[in-house]
C-alpha cells in the first residue's frame, strides 16, 4: 500500500510511524512543512516533500499562520500527483489535518494528538470552524487517547477510532544499567521536555520536600530532556540548595531513553496538561511504577494503586507522600512495576497499534471510489 504521511518530520512519533509502516512492506512518502533536522528519511529511502522556505516551529496554532497553509496546498497536490498514494494520513488535526482537508483527496485519515483538539478549537469561532471542516473531509478520525474522544465529538458526529501511541516493548524493557549514583540510592525522575505544561518545577519541589523529610536516605532526581525552562529550573535547583542531587541530561536521542528509564526506581509525571502520557507507558514497559497527576490522559494509562499512584494536580504534599510510600515499600513498587508491564503488553503494544492502523487503511481503500477527482 502507498501511504503519504502529512506530519512533522522532526517528530519522534512521525519517525516511529514511518519506520513501522515501511517495515511492514508499505511504500511510504512524507510531506513535512519543515525539513527534518537529520537525514532519517534518506536513510530509510522515504521520499520527502518539504517546502524548503519554512523552518521548524514557524507554524503555530494561530489563525493567521493557519491561513498561510493555503500557500502550501499546491505543493501538496503536486506531491500527491507524483507519489499517487492509496491513502493520506495527516497527523495533528489543526495543521496537517487542514492541509489534507484542503486537497480534497480521499481517503484521508486525520490523527488527533492533543493540543490540536484540546486547545486550538477553543480559541475562537473560526478555529472551531476549521476543526469541523477538517473532520468533515476526513474518512477516518483517530485519537491517541480516550480523554480526547469527547472533545472530538464536539466538532463531528463521525466515529472516532482509538489508536494510541503504543510502546515498543522490545526496546522498552527492564534491564540492568550502570548508574552514576552511589549504591543504595533511590532515584526518582521523569522523561519530559522541560516545558511549562509538564510541571517540572513542582517535581523539583516535591523532590526537595522528600529530601528534607528523609535526611538519612540517599535520594537523587534524574531529569531527562531539554526545553525552554532548563535555565529557570537549574536556578530553582540552586536556590533550593540541591544542585548535587539533581541531574539534568539535556535532550537525548530516543534510542537512549530506555537506558535512562532503567536508571530510575520511580517515574514521576506531575503534568498540568497531558493528552495521553506515552512516556509513562514507556516507563511502565520497563517495569517502573509511576506517580502521576490526575489530569488529561494520565489516569487513563496509570491505574491507581495497581500500576502506580495518582495524585491531585498541584498538590505537592500529596505527591511527596506518594513518592515516600513507594520509596519505603519496595515490594509494593515492584508489584506496581510488574503490573505496568503487563498492562502495556495487553493494551499498548506498538506492533498491535500499527496493525490496527493498517487495518483502517485497508478498509478505507476498499470502500472509496476515484481519489483524484479534485486534483
Amino acid at each position: 500500500m502507498k501511504i503519504l504521511l502529512l506530519s512533522d518530520g522532526n517528530s519522534a512519533h512521525t519517525k516511529r510511524w514511518a519506520i513501522s509502516l515501511k517495515q511492514r512492506g508499505n511504500d511510504l512518502a512524507l510531506f513535512s512543512i519543515a525539513r527534518p533536522a537529520d537525514t532519517w528519511t534518506e536513510e530509510l529511502q522515504i521520499p520527502l516533500f518539504s517546502p524548503l522556505t519554512y523552518k521548524p516551529g514557524i507554524f503555530s496554532s494561530s489563525l493567521l499562520l493557519k491561513s498561510s497553509f493555503l500557500r502550501l496546498v499546491p505543493s501538496l497536490k503536486k506531491a500527491i500527483r507524483r507519489f499517487q498514494p492509496d491513502v493520506i494520513h495527516a497527523h495533528y488535526a489543526s495543521s496537517y489535518g487542514l492541509l489534507g482537508a484542503l486537497t480534497g483527496f480521499h481517503p484521508l485519515v486525520i490523527s488527533v494528538w492533543g493540543s490540536d483538539i484540546l486547545i486550538f478549537p477553543k480559541k475562537n469561532i473560526p478555529a472551531a470552524g476549521i476543526m469541523r471542516f477538517n473532520f468533515r473531509k476526513a474518512d477516518a478520525i483517530c485519537s491517541t487517547s480516550r480523554i480526547m474522544v469527547p472533545a472530538i465529538r464536539k466538532y463531528t458526529r463521525k466515529e472516532v477510532e482509538l489508536v494510541p501511541f503504543g510502546v515498543d516493548t522490545g526496546l522498552f524493557r527492564p534491564f540492568r544499567v550502570e548508574r552514576p549514583f552511589e549504591p543504595e540510592t533511590f532515584v526518582m525522575g521523569t522523561v519530559k521536555a522541560l516545558e511549562p505544561e509538564y510541571g517540572i518545577d513542582q517535581l523539583i519541589r516535591v523532590f526537595n520536600l522528600v529530601k528534607q523529610r528523609n535526611p538519612d536516605r540517599r535520594i537523587k532526581l534524574l531529569l531527562v530532556g531539554g526545553g525552554r525552562l532548563e535555565r529557570d529550573l537549574r536556578e530553582l535547583v540552586t536556590t533550593l540548595g540541591i544542585t548535587q542531587d539533581v541531574w539534568f541530561t539535556g535532550k537525548i536521542p530516543h534510542g537512549e531513553i530506555p537506558r535512562y528509564m532503567n536508571m530510575l526506581d520511580l517515574f514521576v509525571a506531575l503534568s498540568h496538561t497531558e493528552s495521553f502520557g506515552v512516556s509513562v507507558l514507556e516507563a511502565a514497559s520497563c517495569e517502573k511504577p509511576a506517580v502521576v497527576s490526575d489530569v488529561g490522559g494520565l489516569p487513563e494509562v496509570v491505574e491507581n494503586r495497581k500500576t502506580g499512584l495518582v495524585v491531585r494536580e498541584n498538590d505537592i504534599e500529596q505527591a511527596a507522600g506518594a513518592v515516600e510510600e513507594l520509596m519505603n515499600n519496595p515490594e509494593m513498587a515492584e508489584t506496581l512495576g510488574r503490573n505496568g508491564r503487563i498492562q502495556v503488553e495487553a493494551n499498548y503494544n506498538w506492533d498491535l497499534n500499527v496493525i490496527r492502523m493498517t487495518e483502517i487503511y485497508q478498509r478505507l481503500t476498499e470502500i472509496r471510489g476515484n481519489k483524484y477527482d479534485s486534483l
